[in-house]
């Protein structure tokens, strides 16, 4: 039997700011067998694609992506925010609303022998996931994969993401922002 994985996720309204619909991963991830089932299908799209790890993007990409590498076998490369890794870091700027962030990984982790699937919870604009994508790329690891729980479609990251050669994966849409 599988799970309508859709109706798990919480949306609340005007949340942070007047006129947005945030969706609630939370109401999930609580869930036991929505988190399990959600892991696994993540998981199931992506086997056998020769994957040696999944990069989760900081916060609620640990939550999925560690759960999809075990799933896989394989390991996991936490993106974290700058400043948040011990050791030496390489790291790729990204623009925000108003400013500029950035995210970084060990710089010893990946290299040319390897493929990474990146995973988060929620592709919106797509700003983190590019800077992403980019900084694993110049790591020298090959990524062209990317898997999200939920996708806003009206708000064009996906596509952004296929615009730079990522094949992208989501479990579900939300219409609006």
């Amino acid at each position: 039997m599988s799970l309508d994985l859709k109706s798990l996720v919480r949306t609340i309204p005007d949340y942070p700011k007047p006129g947005i619909l945030f969706r609630d991963i939370t109401t999930l991830i609580e869930h036991p067998d929505g988190f399990k089932e959600s892991v696994e299908r993540l998981a199931e799209a992506h086997r056998g694609m020769g994957f040696t790890h999944v990069a989760g993007i900081e916060a609620r990409g640990f939550i999925f992506g560690a759960g999809v590498a075990i799933a896989l076998g394989v390991g996991f490369v936490p993106v974290r925010k700058r400043g948040k890794l011990p050791g030496h870091t390489i790291g790729q700027n990204y623009a925000l609303e108003y400013g500029v962030d950035t995210i970084e990984i060990h710089a010893d982790v990946l290299s040319n022998v390897h493929k990474v699937l990146i995973v988060d919870d929620l592709i919106a604009t797509g700003g983190t996931a590019i800077a992403a994508v980019s900084l694993i790329r110049r790591a020298g690891a090959v990524c062209d994969h990317a898997a999200f729980v939920i996708d806003l479609p009206d708000l064009g990251g996906a596509d952004k993401l296929r615009a730079e050669k990522v094949n992208v994966a989501s479990l579900m849409a939300f219409e609006g922002h």
